[in-house]
């Protein structure tokens, strides 16, 4: 998004300051729609350990990972399944087969 236009950058900024999700469309659009997972080994298990509504600090604890890296992590993962929280990148991964 840093490309964007000055209003559309603002209004991101502002969204996360939200507290809000910002997903580029054009990346979202280029999320491949099932087929092979985009998503990295360390992606799978940390949204396989996100499962049982664990806290990033339980999941880090868990897969011996730094809490930084497990929300590293979930933000890849959710970017890459083009949604908005953990739990949907987790429906969604487990409905396309990628866990």
């Amino acid at each position: 998004m840093k490309d964007a236009p000055a209003d559309v950058l603002a209004d991101a900024v502002r969204r996360v300051a939200a507290g809000e999700p910002v997903v580029d469309p054009v990346l979202a659009a280029a999320t491949p729609a099932a087929g092979e997972s985009p998503l990295t080994a360390r992606e799978r298990d940390v949204l396989i350990a996100a499962r049982s509504s664990a806290t990033v600090a339980e999941i880090a604890a868990r897969l011996y990972l730094a809490e930084g890296t497990v929300r590293n992590y979930l933000s890849g993962a959710t970017t890459k399944t083009g949604t908005r929280n953990r739990m949907e990148a987790l429906r969604v991964a487990d409905e396309r087969g990628w866990l």
